[in-house]
Parts: structure tokens; C-alpha cells; sequence
């Protein structure tokens, strides 16, 4: 008797066949995430999705329309980036959830998490689920969604260069907190041993007060720099060569032109 092509291909590479109704490698769910997930942060999840569009850039060839990744597997890390768990780090959209919020079919969903889990952006773990059969006859566990993990690599890291970097504070930040640091070094060495104890106490929240301070110098600066124009203004300021002012967005006009013998009208018109 020959056997099946399956038998022979799994016997050569040294692998046995299960015959079991999910993959393999599969855990069970519920259990086996304590150490896949982890804690994160907003700043992390975007300091990944930034690194592989620049990655994505980086890496494209000359002549070929997209990089390594391609444009599915980035709209596919944008929404699991949206859908992680910043507290636990959970993450496990189904296929079809995915299809549904991307508008994507199956096999360019596959094809991006393929790319991003060939690339290091993400790890990703099966798992099954006890089957519903009520002590039927057939299988009793069934594939259920993958865990999934965001990840940095060490290569689109590289890429993202000094965008990966964290700004410096301006100088007079850190100047006056330099200052204040000074300040309480000085305090504390006019203290007693019992006024050093209470003091370390609230040290934590001296700390923060400080970070806060920093953080709202700098949105000042950056809501100071920002000197961009509106809109409405190109209309404003532009003029064609024959039809005088640009025409205003939402079906707006310019001055309009009384009639020669027309009467004139008592409301004038609009500027």
C-alpha cells in the first residue's frame, strides 16, 4: 500500500502527524498567556507602529510599488495598536473582527500578519477551546483566536533613527528645575533627623510635581511655535489672473457685478 503524500512528507521531516482538530503548537486559552502578555504604554505601542512605517520606507526596494510589510500588514498593525490592552497587554482579535474594521479579506489579513510576524513586529501564540459537544461522540477542543504581541525589532528600530529618540527638555526647563532641586538640598540639610524622615515621604510627589511642571512648559512652547494660518486665508489673499478673488469652499462668491441698466437694488451686496 503507498502512502499518503502527507505521511511522507512529515516522516521525512521528522515530524508525526496528530490527526488532532487544531493546529499545532496550540495552548489552551485562558491559560497560557501569563507570561506571553505584558504591560505597556501609549508611547510604546505608537514608538512601534512609527518604526515599522519607517522601516517600510527604509526597505523598499527600487522599483517595487511597497516595502517588505506592505500596506494591509500596516493598516493591520495600526488596529491591533488600537485594540491592545495598555494595563495587561491582551490582545486577541479574531480573524473576523479584523475583516470587518479593515474591510480586508481573509488571505490579505494573513498575508499582513504573516509579513509582520516574519519581520519582528509581532508574536503571536495558538490556542484552542473546549468544543461544545455536551459528551457527544468528536472532537472536544476547538482552534479559537491567537494571542498576539507587539514587538520592537532590532532593524526597525535602527530605521527609525533619531525619531525613536526622546526630545530634550529646553533649557530654561531645565534650568529652573535644576534650580528648585537646589533649593530642596538645601532645606533638607537645615533639617533635623525627624524632619528628613517626614520629608522623604512626600518626596514621590515632589517628583511628580516637577514632571508635571515640565510637561506643561513644553506644551506651552509647542502651542507658541505653532503659527500656521487658516485655511480661509489662501482665499483671501490669492488672485486669478481674469476672474478676480478665488471662489470661496461651500458654493461661496465673490463681489457680485450690478448689470448695465439694471436697477439698483437696495441691500448691498456681501463682502
Amino acid at each position: 500500500m503507498f502512502a499518503t503524500v502527507g505521511t511522507v512528507i512529515d516522516k521525512v521531516a521528522g515530524k508525526r502527524r496528530t490527526h488532532a482538530p487544531v493546529h499545532r503548537n496550540s495552548r489552551p486559552a485562558g491559560k497560557c498567556e501569563a507570561g506571553f502578555w505584558l504591560e505597556t504604554n501609549r508611547p510604546a505601542v505608537k514608538k512601534i507602529v512609527l518604526a515599522a512605517r519607517r522601516y517600510e520606507i527604509a526597505m523598499k526596494q527600487p522599483g517595487k510599488r511597497t516595502g517588505p510589510l506592505g500596506g494591509v500588514a500596516l493598516e493591520v498593525l495600526e488596529l491591533l495598536a488600537n485594540l491592545i490592552d495598555y494595563r495587561t497587554g491582551r490582545l486577541e482579535p479574531s480573524l473576523d473582527t479584523m475583516m470587518q474594521k479593515l474591510r480586508r479579506s481573509r488571505d490579505a489579513i494573513m498575508r499582513g500578519l504573516n509579513a509582520l510576524h516574519a519581520h519582528g513586529f509581532l508574536e503571536r501564540m495558538r490556542r484552542f477551546v473546549p468544543a461544545d459537544n455536551n459528551g457527544n461522540k468528536g472532537p472536544q477542543v476547538k482552534q479559537t483566536s491567537n494571542a498576539y504581541r507587539l514587538t520592537l525589532p532590532a532593524k526597525a528600530l535602527a530605521a527609525l533613527g533619531r525619531y525613536g529618540k526622546a526630545p530634550p527638555l529646553p533649557v530654561d526647563v531645565e534650568q529652573q528645575a535644576a534650580e528648585l532641586e537646589a533649593m530642596i538640598e538645601e532645606q533638607r540639610a537645615s533639617m533635623t533627623e525627624e524632619e528628613r524622615i517626614d520629608a522623604d515621604f512626600e518626596e514621590g510627589k515632589l517628583k511628580e510635581s516637577i514632571l508635571r511642571f515640565s510637561r506643561t512648559m513644553m506644551k506651552q512652547r509647542e502651542s507658541a511655535e505653532q503659527t500656521e494660518s487658516r485655511s480661509e486665508s489662501i482665499y483671501r489673499n490669492k488672485r486669478t489672473p481674469l476672474s478676480g478673488s478665488l471662489t470661496l469652499p461651500c458654493g461661496g462668491s465673490g463681489p457680485r457685478h450690478v448689470r448695465a441698466g439694471a436697477a439698483p437694488t437696495d441691500k448691498e451686496p456681501k463682502k
